[in-house]
């Protein structure tokens, strides 16, 4: 596969390269060179192949729904324990609608949507030149090259077959922007609603576009209803479906967010800033990029609404930055909260650049169009290229890239395995703790009461749990294994979240000790261990029930 995505990465800039002036001047030469830079994004993003861990969480849910039980996690329980409640009714509708499973449905969904995402840069891009030069020729090429290197972007590649809401939270993110480009300020309402929907941080996004629409009609006193026409677009959704929300689960904010909240804010602070140090030294060429973007804006000023629209795609990137420093980044692979930043940076870059050419220095008495520069030179062809290529081999040889991707789902093939164990072999009813609320969660089903120790589909653990000071996995810091133990009392507990193990481990958590034996199982064929916590007046029950499997062995520790 890395062979197959080097040789399209190698077709494609040939074709560009070669026929750079034919790309910004044929319209047969931009679909195919759009046609290549989908077929590299899409290569590259199977290079990745990892349904994540926390995706199976919302795969719980959306099953959920689509079977009838509604949104809920288990069913009788009403927790809001995602937070993507968008992409949680898209990715139900498929299983709602035909029958297909929500575990397959997912990744191809946002595959597609990662793709939608080099589309929407190339016409952002190009948007954006049209308001310089709405009578002009424009720079069509420029939208190509902003593609080129979206399509290299390792992290969004990584999360595009994740089946995480990330890639669906781009797109909507740049057609919000190409919306009020496009002088649409209800459209841009409505898709901004869309996306604080699919990710809380999409209320940056939100408060950031309208601050540029206001700055905007203040400044040119003729667009005055654009904010209001935004605000009518996007509460005419958020309205409805946060009033949903309070009645049904009874609370403001998302369960996953208050079992993440609460902790120590320094602690908070220093693992939001080392995961944004790591994302920069791996997206050093995208910061080179961007601080050249920013001179070349800064040393001209005309075209004041494409300007200012250029700052805005900036402002949203170092926003969403801010963010995930404020909320301690995150544990998962490829530096999934940033994941937006490099194609924004990108399309940022692509315009600045744009307008630098179509503009006039301050000392020129007239304009002067300067889109020779661009098909006459092939140095925007090359940069893109070499940025789309170094971000492939980034992906390939990084360790927190494609390596981490398949590491992880080694474990999540595991904590799968385990769910779909316990999953057929516990009677209905059985409750389960588990550590990874994930894939073992999706695969064990809605016969199994499964509590989550670290609160995020837990209501009591989340809202009334203690705080851990020093944030724990992910940044979770809610816990509480009293009630757990003592009030939720489940009969089996699976406390990792790394799958299965070298050997065999008969320690146990202090926290189910005395109420709890361990049981250790030998995974057949594949020399592996995974030990449950079993309670013990059931474990002579359970036990003998977990051995018949052909797949798993009983081992008696000591």
């Amino acid at each position: 596969m890395v062979a197959v995505a080097a040789g399209l990465w190698l077709a494609l800039g040939i074709f560009v390269v070669a026929g750079w002036s034919r790309v910004n001047t044929d319209r047969a030469w931009r679909a195919a060179a759009l046609l290549l830079t989908l077929a590299f994004a899409l290569v590259h993003q199977l290079l990745f192949a990892t349904v994540a861990e926390d995706a199976y969480l919302t795969f719980r849910y959306a099953r959920n729904v689509a079977d009838g039980y509604g949104p809920v996690f288990n069913p009788g329980e009403r927790v809001e324990g995602y937070s993507n409640f968008l992409w949680m009714v898209l990715i139900a509708l498929p299983r709602a609608m035909f029958g297909v499973d929500v575990e397959p449905a997912a990744p191809v969904l946002g595959i597609a949507c990662a793709l939608g995402c080099v589309l929407a840069a190339y016409f952002l891009v190009n948007r954006i030149m049209r308001l310089a030069q709405p009578d002009g020729p424009g720079l069509p090429a420029l939208g190509v090259a902003a593609a080129v290197v979206t399509a290299g972007a390792s992290s969004l590649a990584g999360y595009g077959p994740s089946g995480l809401e990330t890639p669906l939270f781009l797109l909507l993110t740049l057609c919000v922007v190409h919306a009020l480009a496009a002088g649409r300020p209800v459209v841009a309402g409505v898709l901004v609603a869309l996306t604080v929907m699919t990710r809380p941080e999409g209320l940056v996004v939100a408060v950031l576009a309208g601050v540029w629409l206001l700055v905007t009609a203040l400044r040119s006193g003729t667009t005055k209803w654009a904010p209001a026409g935004y605000a009518l677009g996007a509460l005419v959704l958020l309205v409805p479906w946060t009033a949903w929300r309070v009645t049904y689960y009874g609370h403001l904010l998302p369960n996953s967010l208050v079992a993440s909240s609460g902790g120590s804010v320094g602690s908070m602070l220093r693992r939001g800033w080392d995961y944004l140090a790591g994302f920069a030294l791996v997206y050093q060429v995208f910061l080179l990029l961007t601080a050249a973007a920013i001179a070349f804006l800064l040393s001209r000023r005309s075209f004041p609404r494409a300007r200012s629209l250029a700052w805005l795609v900036l402002a949203i990137a170092v926003a969403l930055a801010g963010y995930a420093v404020a909320v301690g980044g995150d544990r998962l692979p490829s530096w999934r909260l940033l994941a937006p930043v490099p194609p924004l940076l990108t399309v940022f870059a692509a315009a600045a650049y744009g307008l630098f050419l179509v503009s006039r220095p301050a000392t020129t008495p007239s304009p002067q169009p300067r889109t020779e520069r661009l098909t006459a030179r092939r140095t925007v062809p090359v940069v893109a290229l070499a940025v789309c290529g170094l971000s492939l081999v980034v992906s390939t040889t990084h360790p927190g890239m494609v390596r981490a991707m398949h590491d992880w789902r080694a474990s999540i093939r595991q904590l799968a395995e385990t769910g779909t164990w316990l999953g057929e072999r516990l009677p209905p009813g059985t409750v389960v703790s588990t550590y990874a609320n994930g894939a073992l969660s999706y695969r064990a089903g809605p016969r199994l009461v499964v509590v989550d120790v670290l609160g995020l589909t837990d209501e009591h653990i989340a809202r009334q749990g203690e705080r851990i000071q020093a944030a724990g996995i992910g940044g979770q810091v809610a816990s509480d294994y009293d009630y757990v133990v003592n009030v939720r009392m489940p009969s089996v507990a699976v406390d990792t979240a790394e799958g299965y193990t070298d050997r065999q481990h008969c320690g146990i958590n202090p926290a189910y000790a005395g109420l709890y034996e361990v049981a250790t199982f030998r995974r057949e064929g594949e020399r592996k261990w995974i030990s449950l916590y079993v309670r013990r007046p059931q474990a002579e029950v359970l036990v003998p029930l977990l051995d018949a499997d052909p797949r798993y062995t009983y081992v008696r520790c000591g």
